[in-house]
């Protein structure tokens, strides 16, 4: 990728490594960061642009990470400073970009702030955290929940005090509304953007303001009994307040005054509250990830109208983005089949909008199925036997047939699925129809035909179990056609046109052949049909 390009974010291909399950380089079982420089020739090689990085700063690892007691420190585990130098030296040479998490909401308890702030009632770093007084029966001010199980506010005997933790109690939140920790934050920010990386994801950034008057959240009427239990409150005065807008204006002026860098956040809200984020006159977040392909039913009508709201939702020069996996939740493979898996890539990478892969995704890694004894994920310890633990999306990349999978030459930190003997990045690069070879096929012809980055998207009204698009540029239309069901069919429609060709299927074996206004289409199968522009 052109280092000097200002819109690389727009027409990049995103990858999110989760670093404890990536690459183990120094033999105890987790990932680091120079097993990922040890694998950046596969990422080269897959075509992506740019690498988002979860969490590698100094933690106790109450939450793998997201708990952070030192901001501009490198955690032990991952390695180094100079580790780190080395890796944004190494991802530059190889034409990539580099994407730190941030995570701006809450530090660990083990943070010096928090230390500070607990310490004394009037110590000048108790405003850095939301305290309140109790209820005058004792109780906590008030009936946020964590999402990770129980009450949201934590007792402290020392001081008297409630503080409030979205999440784990050893995850405190951070005091948005106090200008010392914004401009703290900012300074993270720019330590990180001065050692050249090229932008953040922030982590639920939604969350960053909290209601001024700590009213109580009102009751989900929707709640049934196996959902989490924070989902029994409607989180109205605990996130999403009007006031993060300007916050996140803040931020994206920090990422501005290092010129071409990129700002992500990390949203779980509804559509039309989701591209609020973009900010007034496109001042907030460069791309609000959008997360509706992860809870979709996958059906052709209901992705077709996610689709259509989300393009009628998008600001006017809004940039589009598009997710199918991440680290909390389940695997694409598991969620609508392996065989689907294949027909979502080809969704992924020709939506208009920025994709974002997951490590592993492109090898049709699914969820796996983690032990009790076995379980890491401290949401499932706290919620356990209802599904939401998040360790079966985060087992070690299966890079060959080896022992551990050569992730690792001891055992992994969590189990490998079963089946990595026979899906892995060896077995898979040596298949020339694979689900890897799909995904180079896929980034290789997004890169080479600019309609299937900057060109329009037209829907064109889906059949059945068939979802039909087109991508409309100068050098002509790509006609895609995505059959959701296992099913063969025909596709009959004056759009595909006459004398077309087949540009690629999903089962990477009918190029060049041509269509006379009908395809055959097999059972979870995708096709693009490239339509040239007309003379004249």
């Amino acid at each position: 990728m052109d280092q000097g390009d200002n819109d690389w974010w727009r027409h990049g291909v995103f990858y999110q490594i989760y670093p404890r399950s990536f690459q183990d380089s120094n033999a105890d079982g987790v990932g680091d960061i120079r097993g990922i420089i040890e694998r950046l020739p596969y990422l080269k090689a897959l075509g992506i642009d740019a690498v988002w990085l979860s969490p590698i700063f100094a933690s106790p690892m109450a939450d793998f990470g997201y708990d952070i007691s030192d901001y501009t420190g490198i955690d032990p585990l991952f390695g180094t400073m100079a580790d780190f130098d080395a890796l944004v030296s190494a991802a530059h040479e190889n034409g990539f970009k580099l994407i730190l998490d941030l995570v701006p909401n809450h530090t660990s308890d083990q943070h010096p702030w928090f230390i500070e702030s607990k310490s004394s009632r009037d110590n000048p770093k108790r405003d850095w955290y939301i305290w309140r007084d109790g209820k005058p029966d004792g109780g906590p001010p008030n009936n946020w929940l964590s999402e990770f199980g129980g009450s949201g506010w934590e007792y402290h005997n020392a001081t008297g005090q409630y503080y409030y933790h979205a999440f784990l109690a050893q995850q405190p939140d951070l005091n948005w509304r106090n200008p010392d920790v914004r401009e703290a934050i900012y300074e993270v920010m720019r330590f990180w953007l001065r050692k050249g990386v090229d932008g953040f994801r922030v982590d639920v950034i939604w969350h960053l303001i909290k209601d001024a008057e700590f009213r109580d959240n009102p009751p989900n009427p929707n709640y049934h009994e196996g959902q989490p239990p924070h989902e029994r409150i409607l989180t109205q005065y605990s996130t999403d307040r009007p006031e993060v807008h300007g916050i996140i204006a803040e931020m994206r002026r920090v990422t501005e005054e290092f010129g071409s860098r990129v700002l992500i956040g990390e949203i779980y809200l509804p559509l039309h509250r989701l591209v609020a984020y973009y900010g007034n006159d496109l001042a907030g977040a460069h791309m609000p990830f959008n997360f509706a392909l992860l809870s979709t039913l996958w059906r052709a009508q209901s992705i077709e109208a996610i689709i259509a709201d989300y393009e009628k939702a998008l600001p006017i020069g809004a940039w589009p983005n598009w997710v199918l996996g991440n680290h909390d939740r389940p695997r694409v493979a598991s969620r609508i089949g392996q065989e689907q898996a294949r027909v979502a890539a080809m969704l992924l990478l020709t939506l208009r909008g920025t994709p974002t892969l997951y490590y592993g995704d492109e090898i049709g890694m699914h969820q796996v199925a983690i032990a009790p004894d076995q379980v890491q994920d401290p949401f499932e310890k706290n919620v356990p036997g209802i599904g939401v633990g998040r360790d079966g999306c985060r087992t070690p990349m299966q890079w060959d047939a080896t022992l551990h999978a050569g992730f690792s030459t001891v055992t992994p930190w969590l189990p490998l699925a079963d089946d990595f003997v026979r899906g892995n990045v060896v077995n898979l690069e040596a298949d020339t129809k694979s689900i890897l070879s799909l995904y180079k096929a896929l980034i290789a012809t997004r890169r080479k035909l600019p309609q299937l980055v900057t060109g329009a998207y037209e829907p064109v009204a889906a059949q059945g179990d068939i979802l039909l698009y087109r991508r409309n540029g100068a050098a002509g239309s790509i006609i895609i056609a995505l059959n959701l069901s296992a099913e063969p069919v025909s596709v009959t429609s004056s759009s595909l046109g006459f004398g077309n060709e087949i540009l690629l299927s999903t089962f990477l074996d009918r190029f060049g052949e041509s269509v006379q206004g009908v395809v055959d289409l097999r059972g979870n199968e995708g096709v693009m049909i490239a339509e040239p522009a007309q003379a004249g």
